[in-house]
């Protein structure tokens, strides 16, 4: 597919990478200012009369360049990060050369789908109304600012802690701030990297290394929300979306009609690692065909293979020419790892795979992008977490079970907390 190959690199240099993230175009609900950013959402500062609040919300996911100009610094972070692209001690140097070589066809693509990736339209849209809704169902904890930190891409993890700063978090004066993965499905190269990064800047901003060695007083108290992958309100989400795009075909062929639910891959070697994201995709959707009550037949497929190292299959792209080419020409292809439209949705899916298919009866469900419903279950995700008082979920206290990471062994202690950080093996 035209989309893989602008990541192909040679062999002896690539052992295997993860997702690739961006966003569609935004919908007129999204109110931009004239350079394009969603609108400035005031500074919450620490002299706000809930009981418990301010509190900051930091969406947490990849980024994606804004415009083209922005694709070889994207690209350079990241073939840099060891956590998703894996190239050994040389990776400084490999990272940089590979994303050199591989931005003018990539930049191509991002001027494909509207010359750059609305990730960060997107994410602060959804975290902007989140917390419009959690001031409401959640007043202890109110007023909710809401943030985002991408991995890649602008606002970068080092760029929102100091927004936090200078919002009146930290820097001895204390103040929570939830981490809030928008990957529903934990993997250790998405959300992990991401905490990995937001635990190496708390660390240099305003931990050990930042104070010569202890715990400093007044620092922000982080808890994570760290997977959501059958949360009802996501469930919700995507059903209805399904549902509409079925409501396209006649009714007499709509319960014929496959689902092919499509994630992201992973090489094998993370997967064989013990990594829980192939299983977490899995239990979406079958929550999903649950809610859907099971009427149409479905398979859940991989895309966005990179390389010549085995990945997780089968192939989106193949098994849509397959299902064709045996004369079931009636497919819904449901993007059910990502939260909103982006790079793998409108150029891999809209641009390759339906195009390539060459069937009007091959179709993609609409992405949550600004679906009320959506928004809503991210802020009865939060107000359950801040209710609960937990620091992050049970299952993250477990590292895959061939994990030799240090750091991911340092991180998970310390979103652990106190408490629990024992149970983190």
């Amino acid at each position: 597919m035209a989309f893989r190959s602008p990541f192909t690199i040679p062999r002896q240099l690539l052992v295997g990478t993860t997702s690739l993230g961006g966003r569609s175009a935004i919908s007129s609900r999204l109110r931009c200012n004239q350079r394009g950013l969603a609108t400035v959402v005031p500074p919450v500062t620490q002299d706000a009369t809930g009981s418990k609040g301010p509190t900051a919300m930091v969406f947490m996911n990849m980024g994606g360049p804004s415009t083209t100009n922005e694709v070889e610094d994207f690209l350079s972070r990241l073939f840099a990060d060891g956590d998703l692209i894996p190239l050994g001690r040389l990776q400084s140097y490999i990272g940089p050369l590979i994303a050199r070589r591989r931005t003018s066809k990539i930049q191509k693509q991002y001027a494909d789908i509207g010359g750059g990736s609305p990730i960060r339209k997107w994410s602060e849209y959804q975290c902007a109304e989140m917390c419009k809704l959690l001031d409401k169902i959640s007043p202890e904890t109110a007023p909710h600012k809401p943030y985002v930190a991408f991995r890649y891409a602008a606002p970068l993890t080092e760029t929102m802690y100091e927004q936090l700063f200078a919002d009146g978090f930290g820097n001895g004066k204390g103040g929570r701030a939830v981490a809030f993965t928008q990957y529903p499905q934990y993997s250790c190269s998405t959300t992990g990297s991401s905490l990995n990064e937001l635990w190496k800047w708390r660390n240099r901003l305003e931990g050990k290394r930042a104070n010569g060695g202890s715990e400093p007083a007044g620092a922000i108290q982080w808890s994570v929300i760290d997977r959501w992958p059958s949360h009802s309100g996501l469930v919700e989400a995507f059903a209805q979306n399904i549902e509409a795009q079925l409501k396209t075909y006649p009714e007499e062929k709509r319960d014929q009609v496959v689902l092919l639910f499509s994630a992201h891959s992973l090489p094998m070697s993370v997967v064989n690692r013990g990594d829980p994201y192939p299983a977490e995709v899995a239990a979406t959707v079958h929550a999903v065909m649950q809610r859907l009550k099971f009427k149409n037949p479905y398979r859940l497929c991989w895309q966005s293979q990179v390389g010549p190292s085995a990945w997780l299959g089968a192939q989106t792209s193949d098994t849509v020419q397959e299902y064709v080419k045996r004369g079931q020409t009636d497919l819904v292809l449901v993007p059910i790892a990502f939260t909103s439209d982006h790079i793998e949705t409108l150029y891999e899916l809209d641009q390759e795979v339906i195009h390539e298919a060459n069937n009007p009866g091959v179709k993609r469900a609409e992405s949550l992008n600004g679906n009320p419903v959506f928004i809503q279950a991210l802020a009865d995700i939060a107000r359950d977490h801040l209710q609960k008082g937990e620091l992050c979920s049970r299952q993250m206290t477990l590292r895959c079970q061939g994990c030799t990471s240090e750091r991911c062994l340092g991180q998970k202690k310390f979103f652990a907390g106190q408490e629990h950080a024992s149970m983190v093996v």
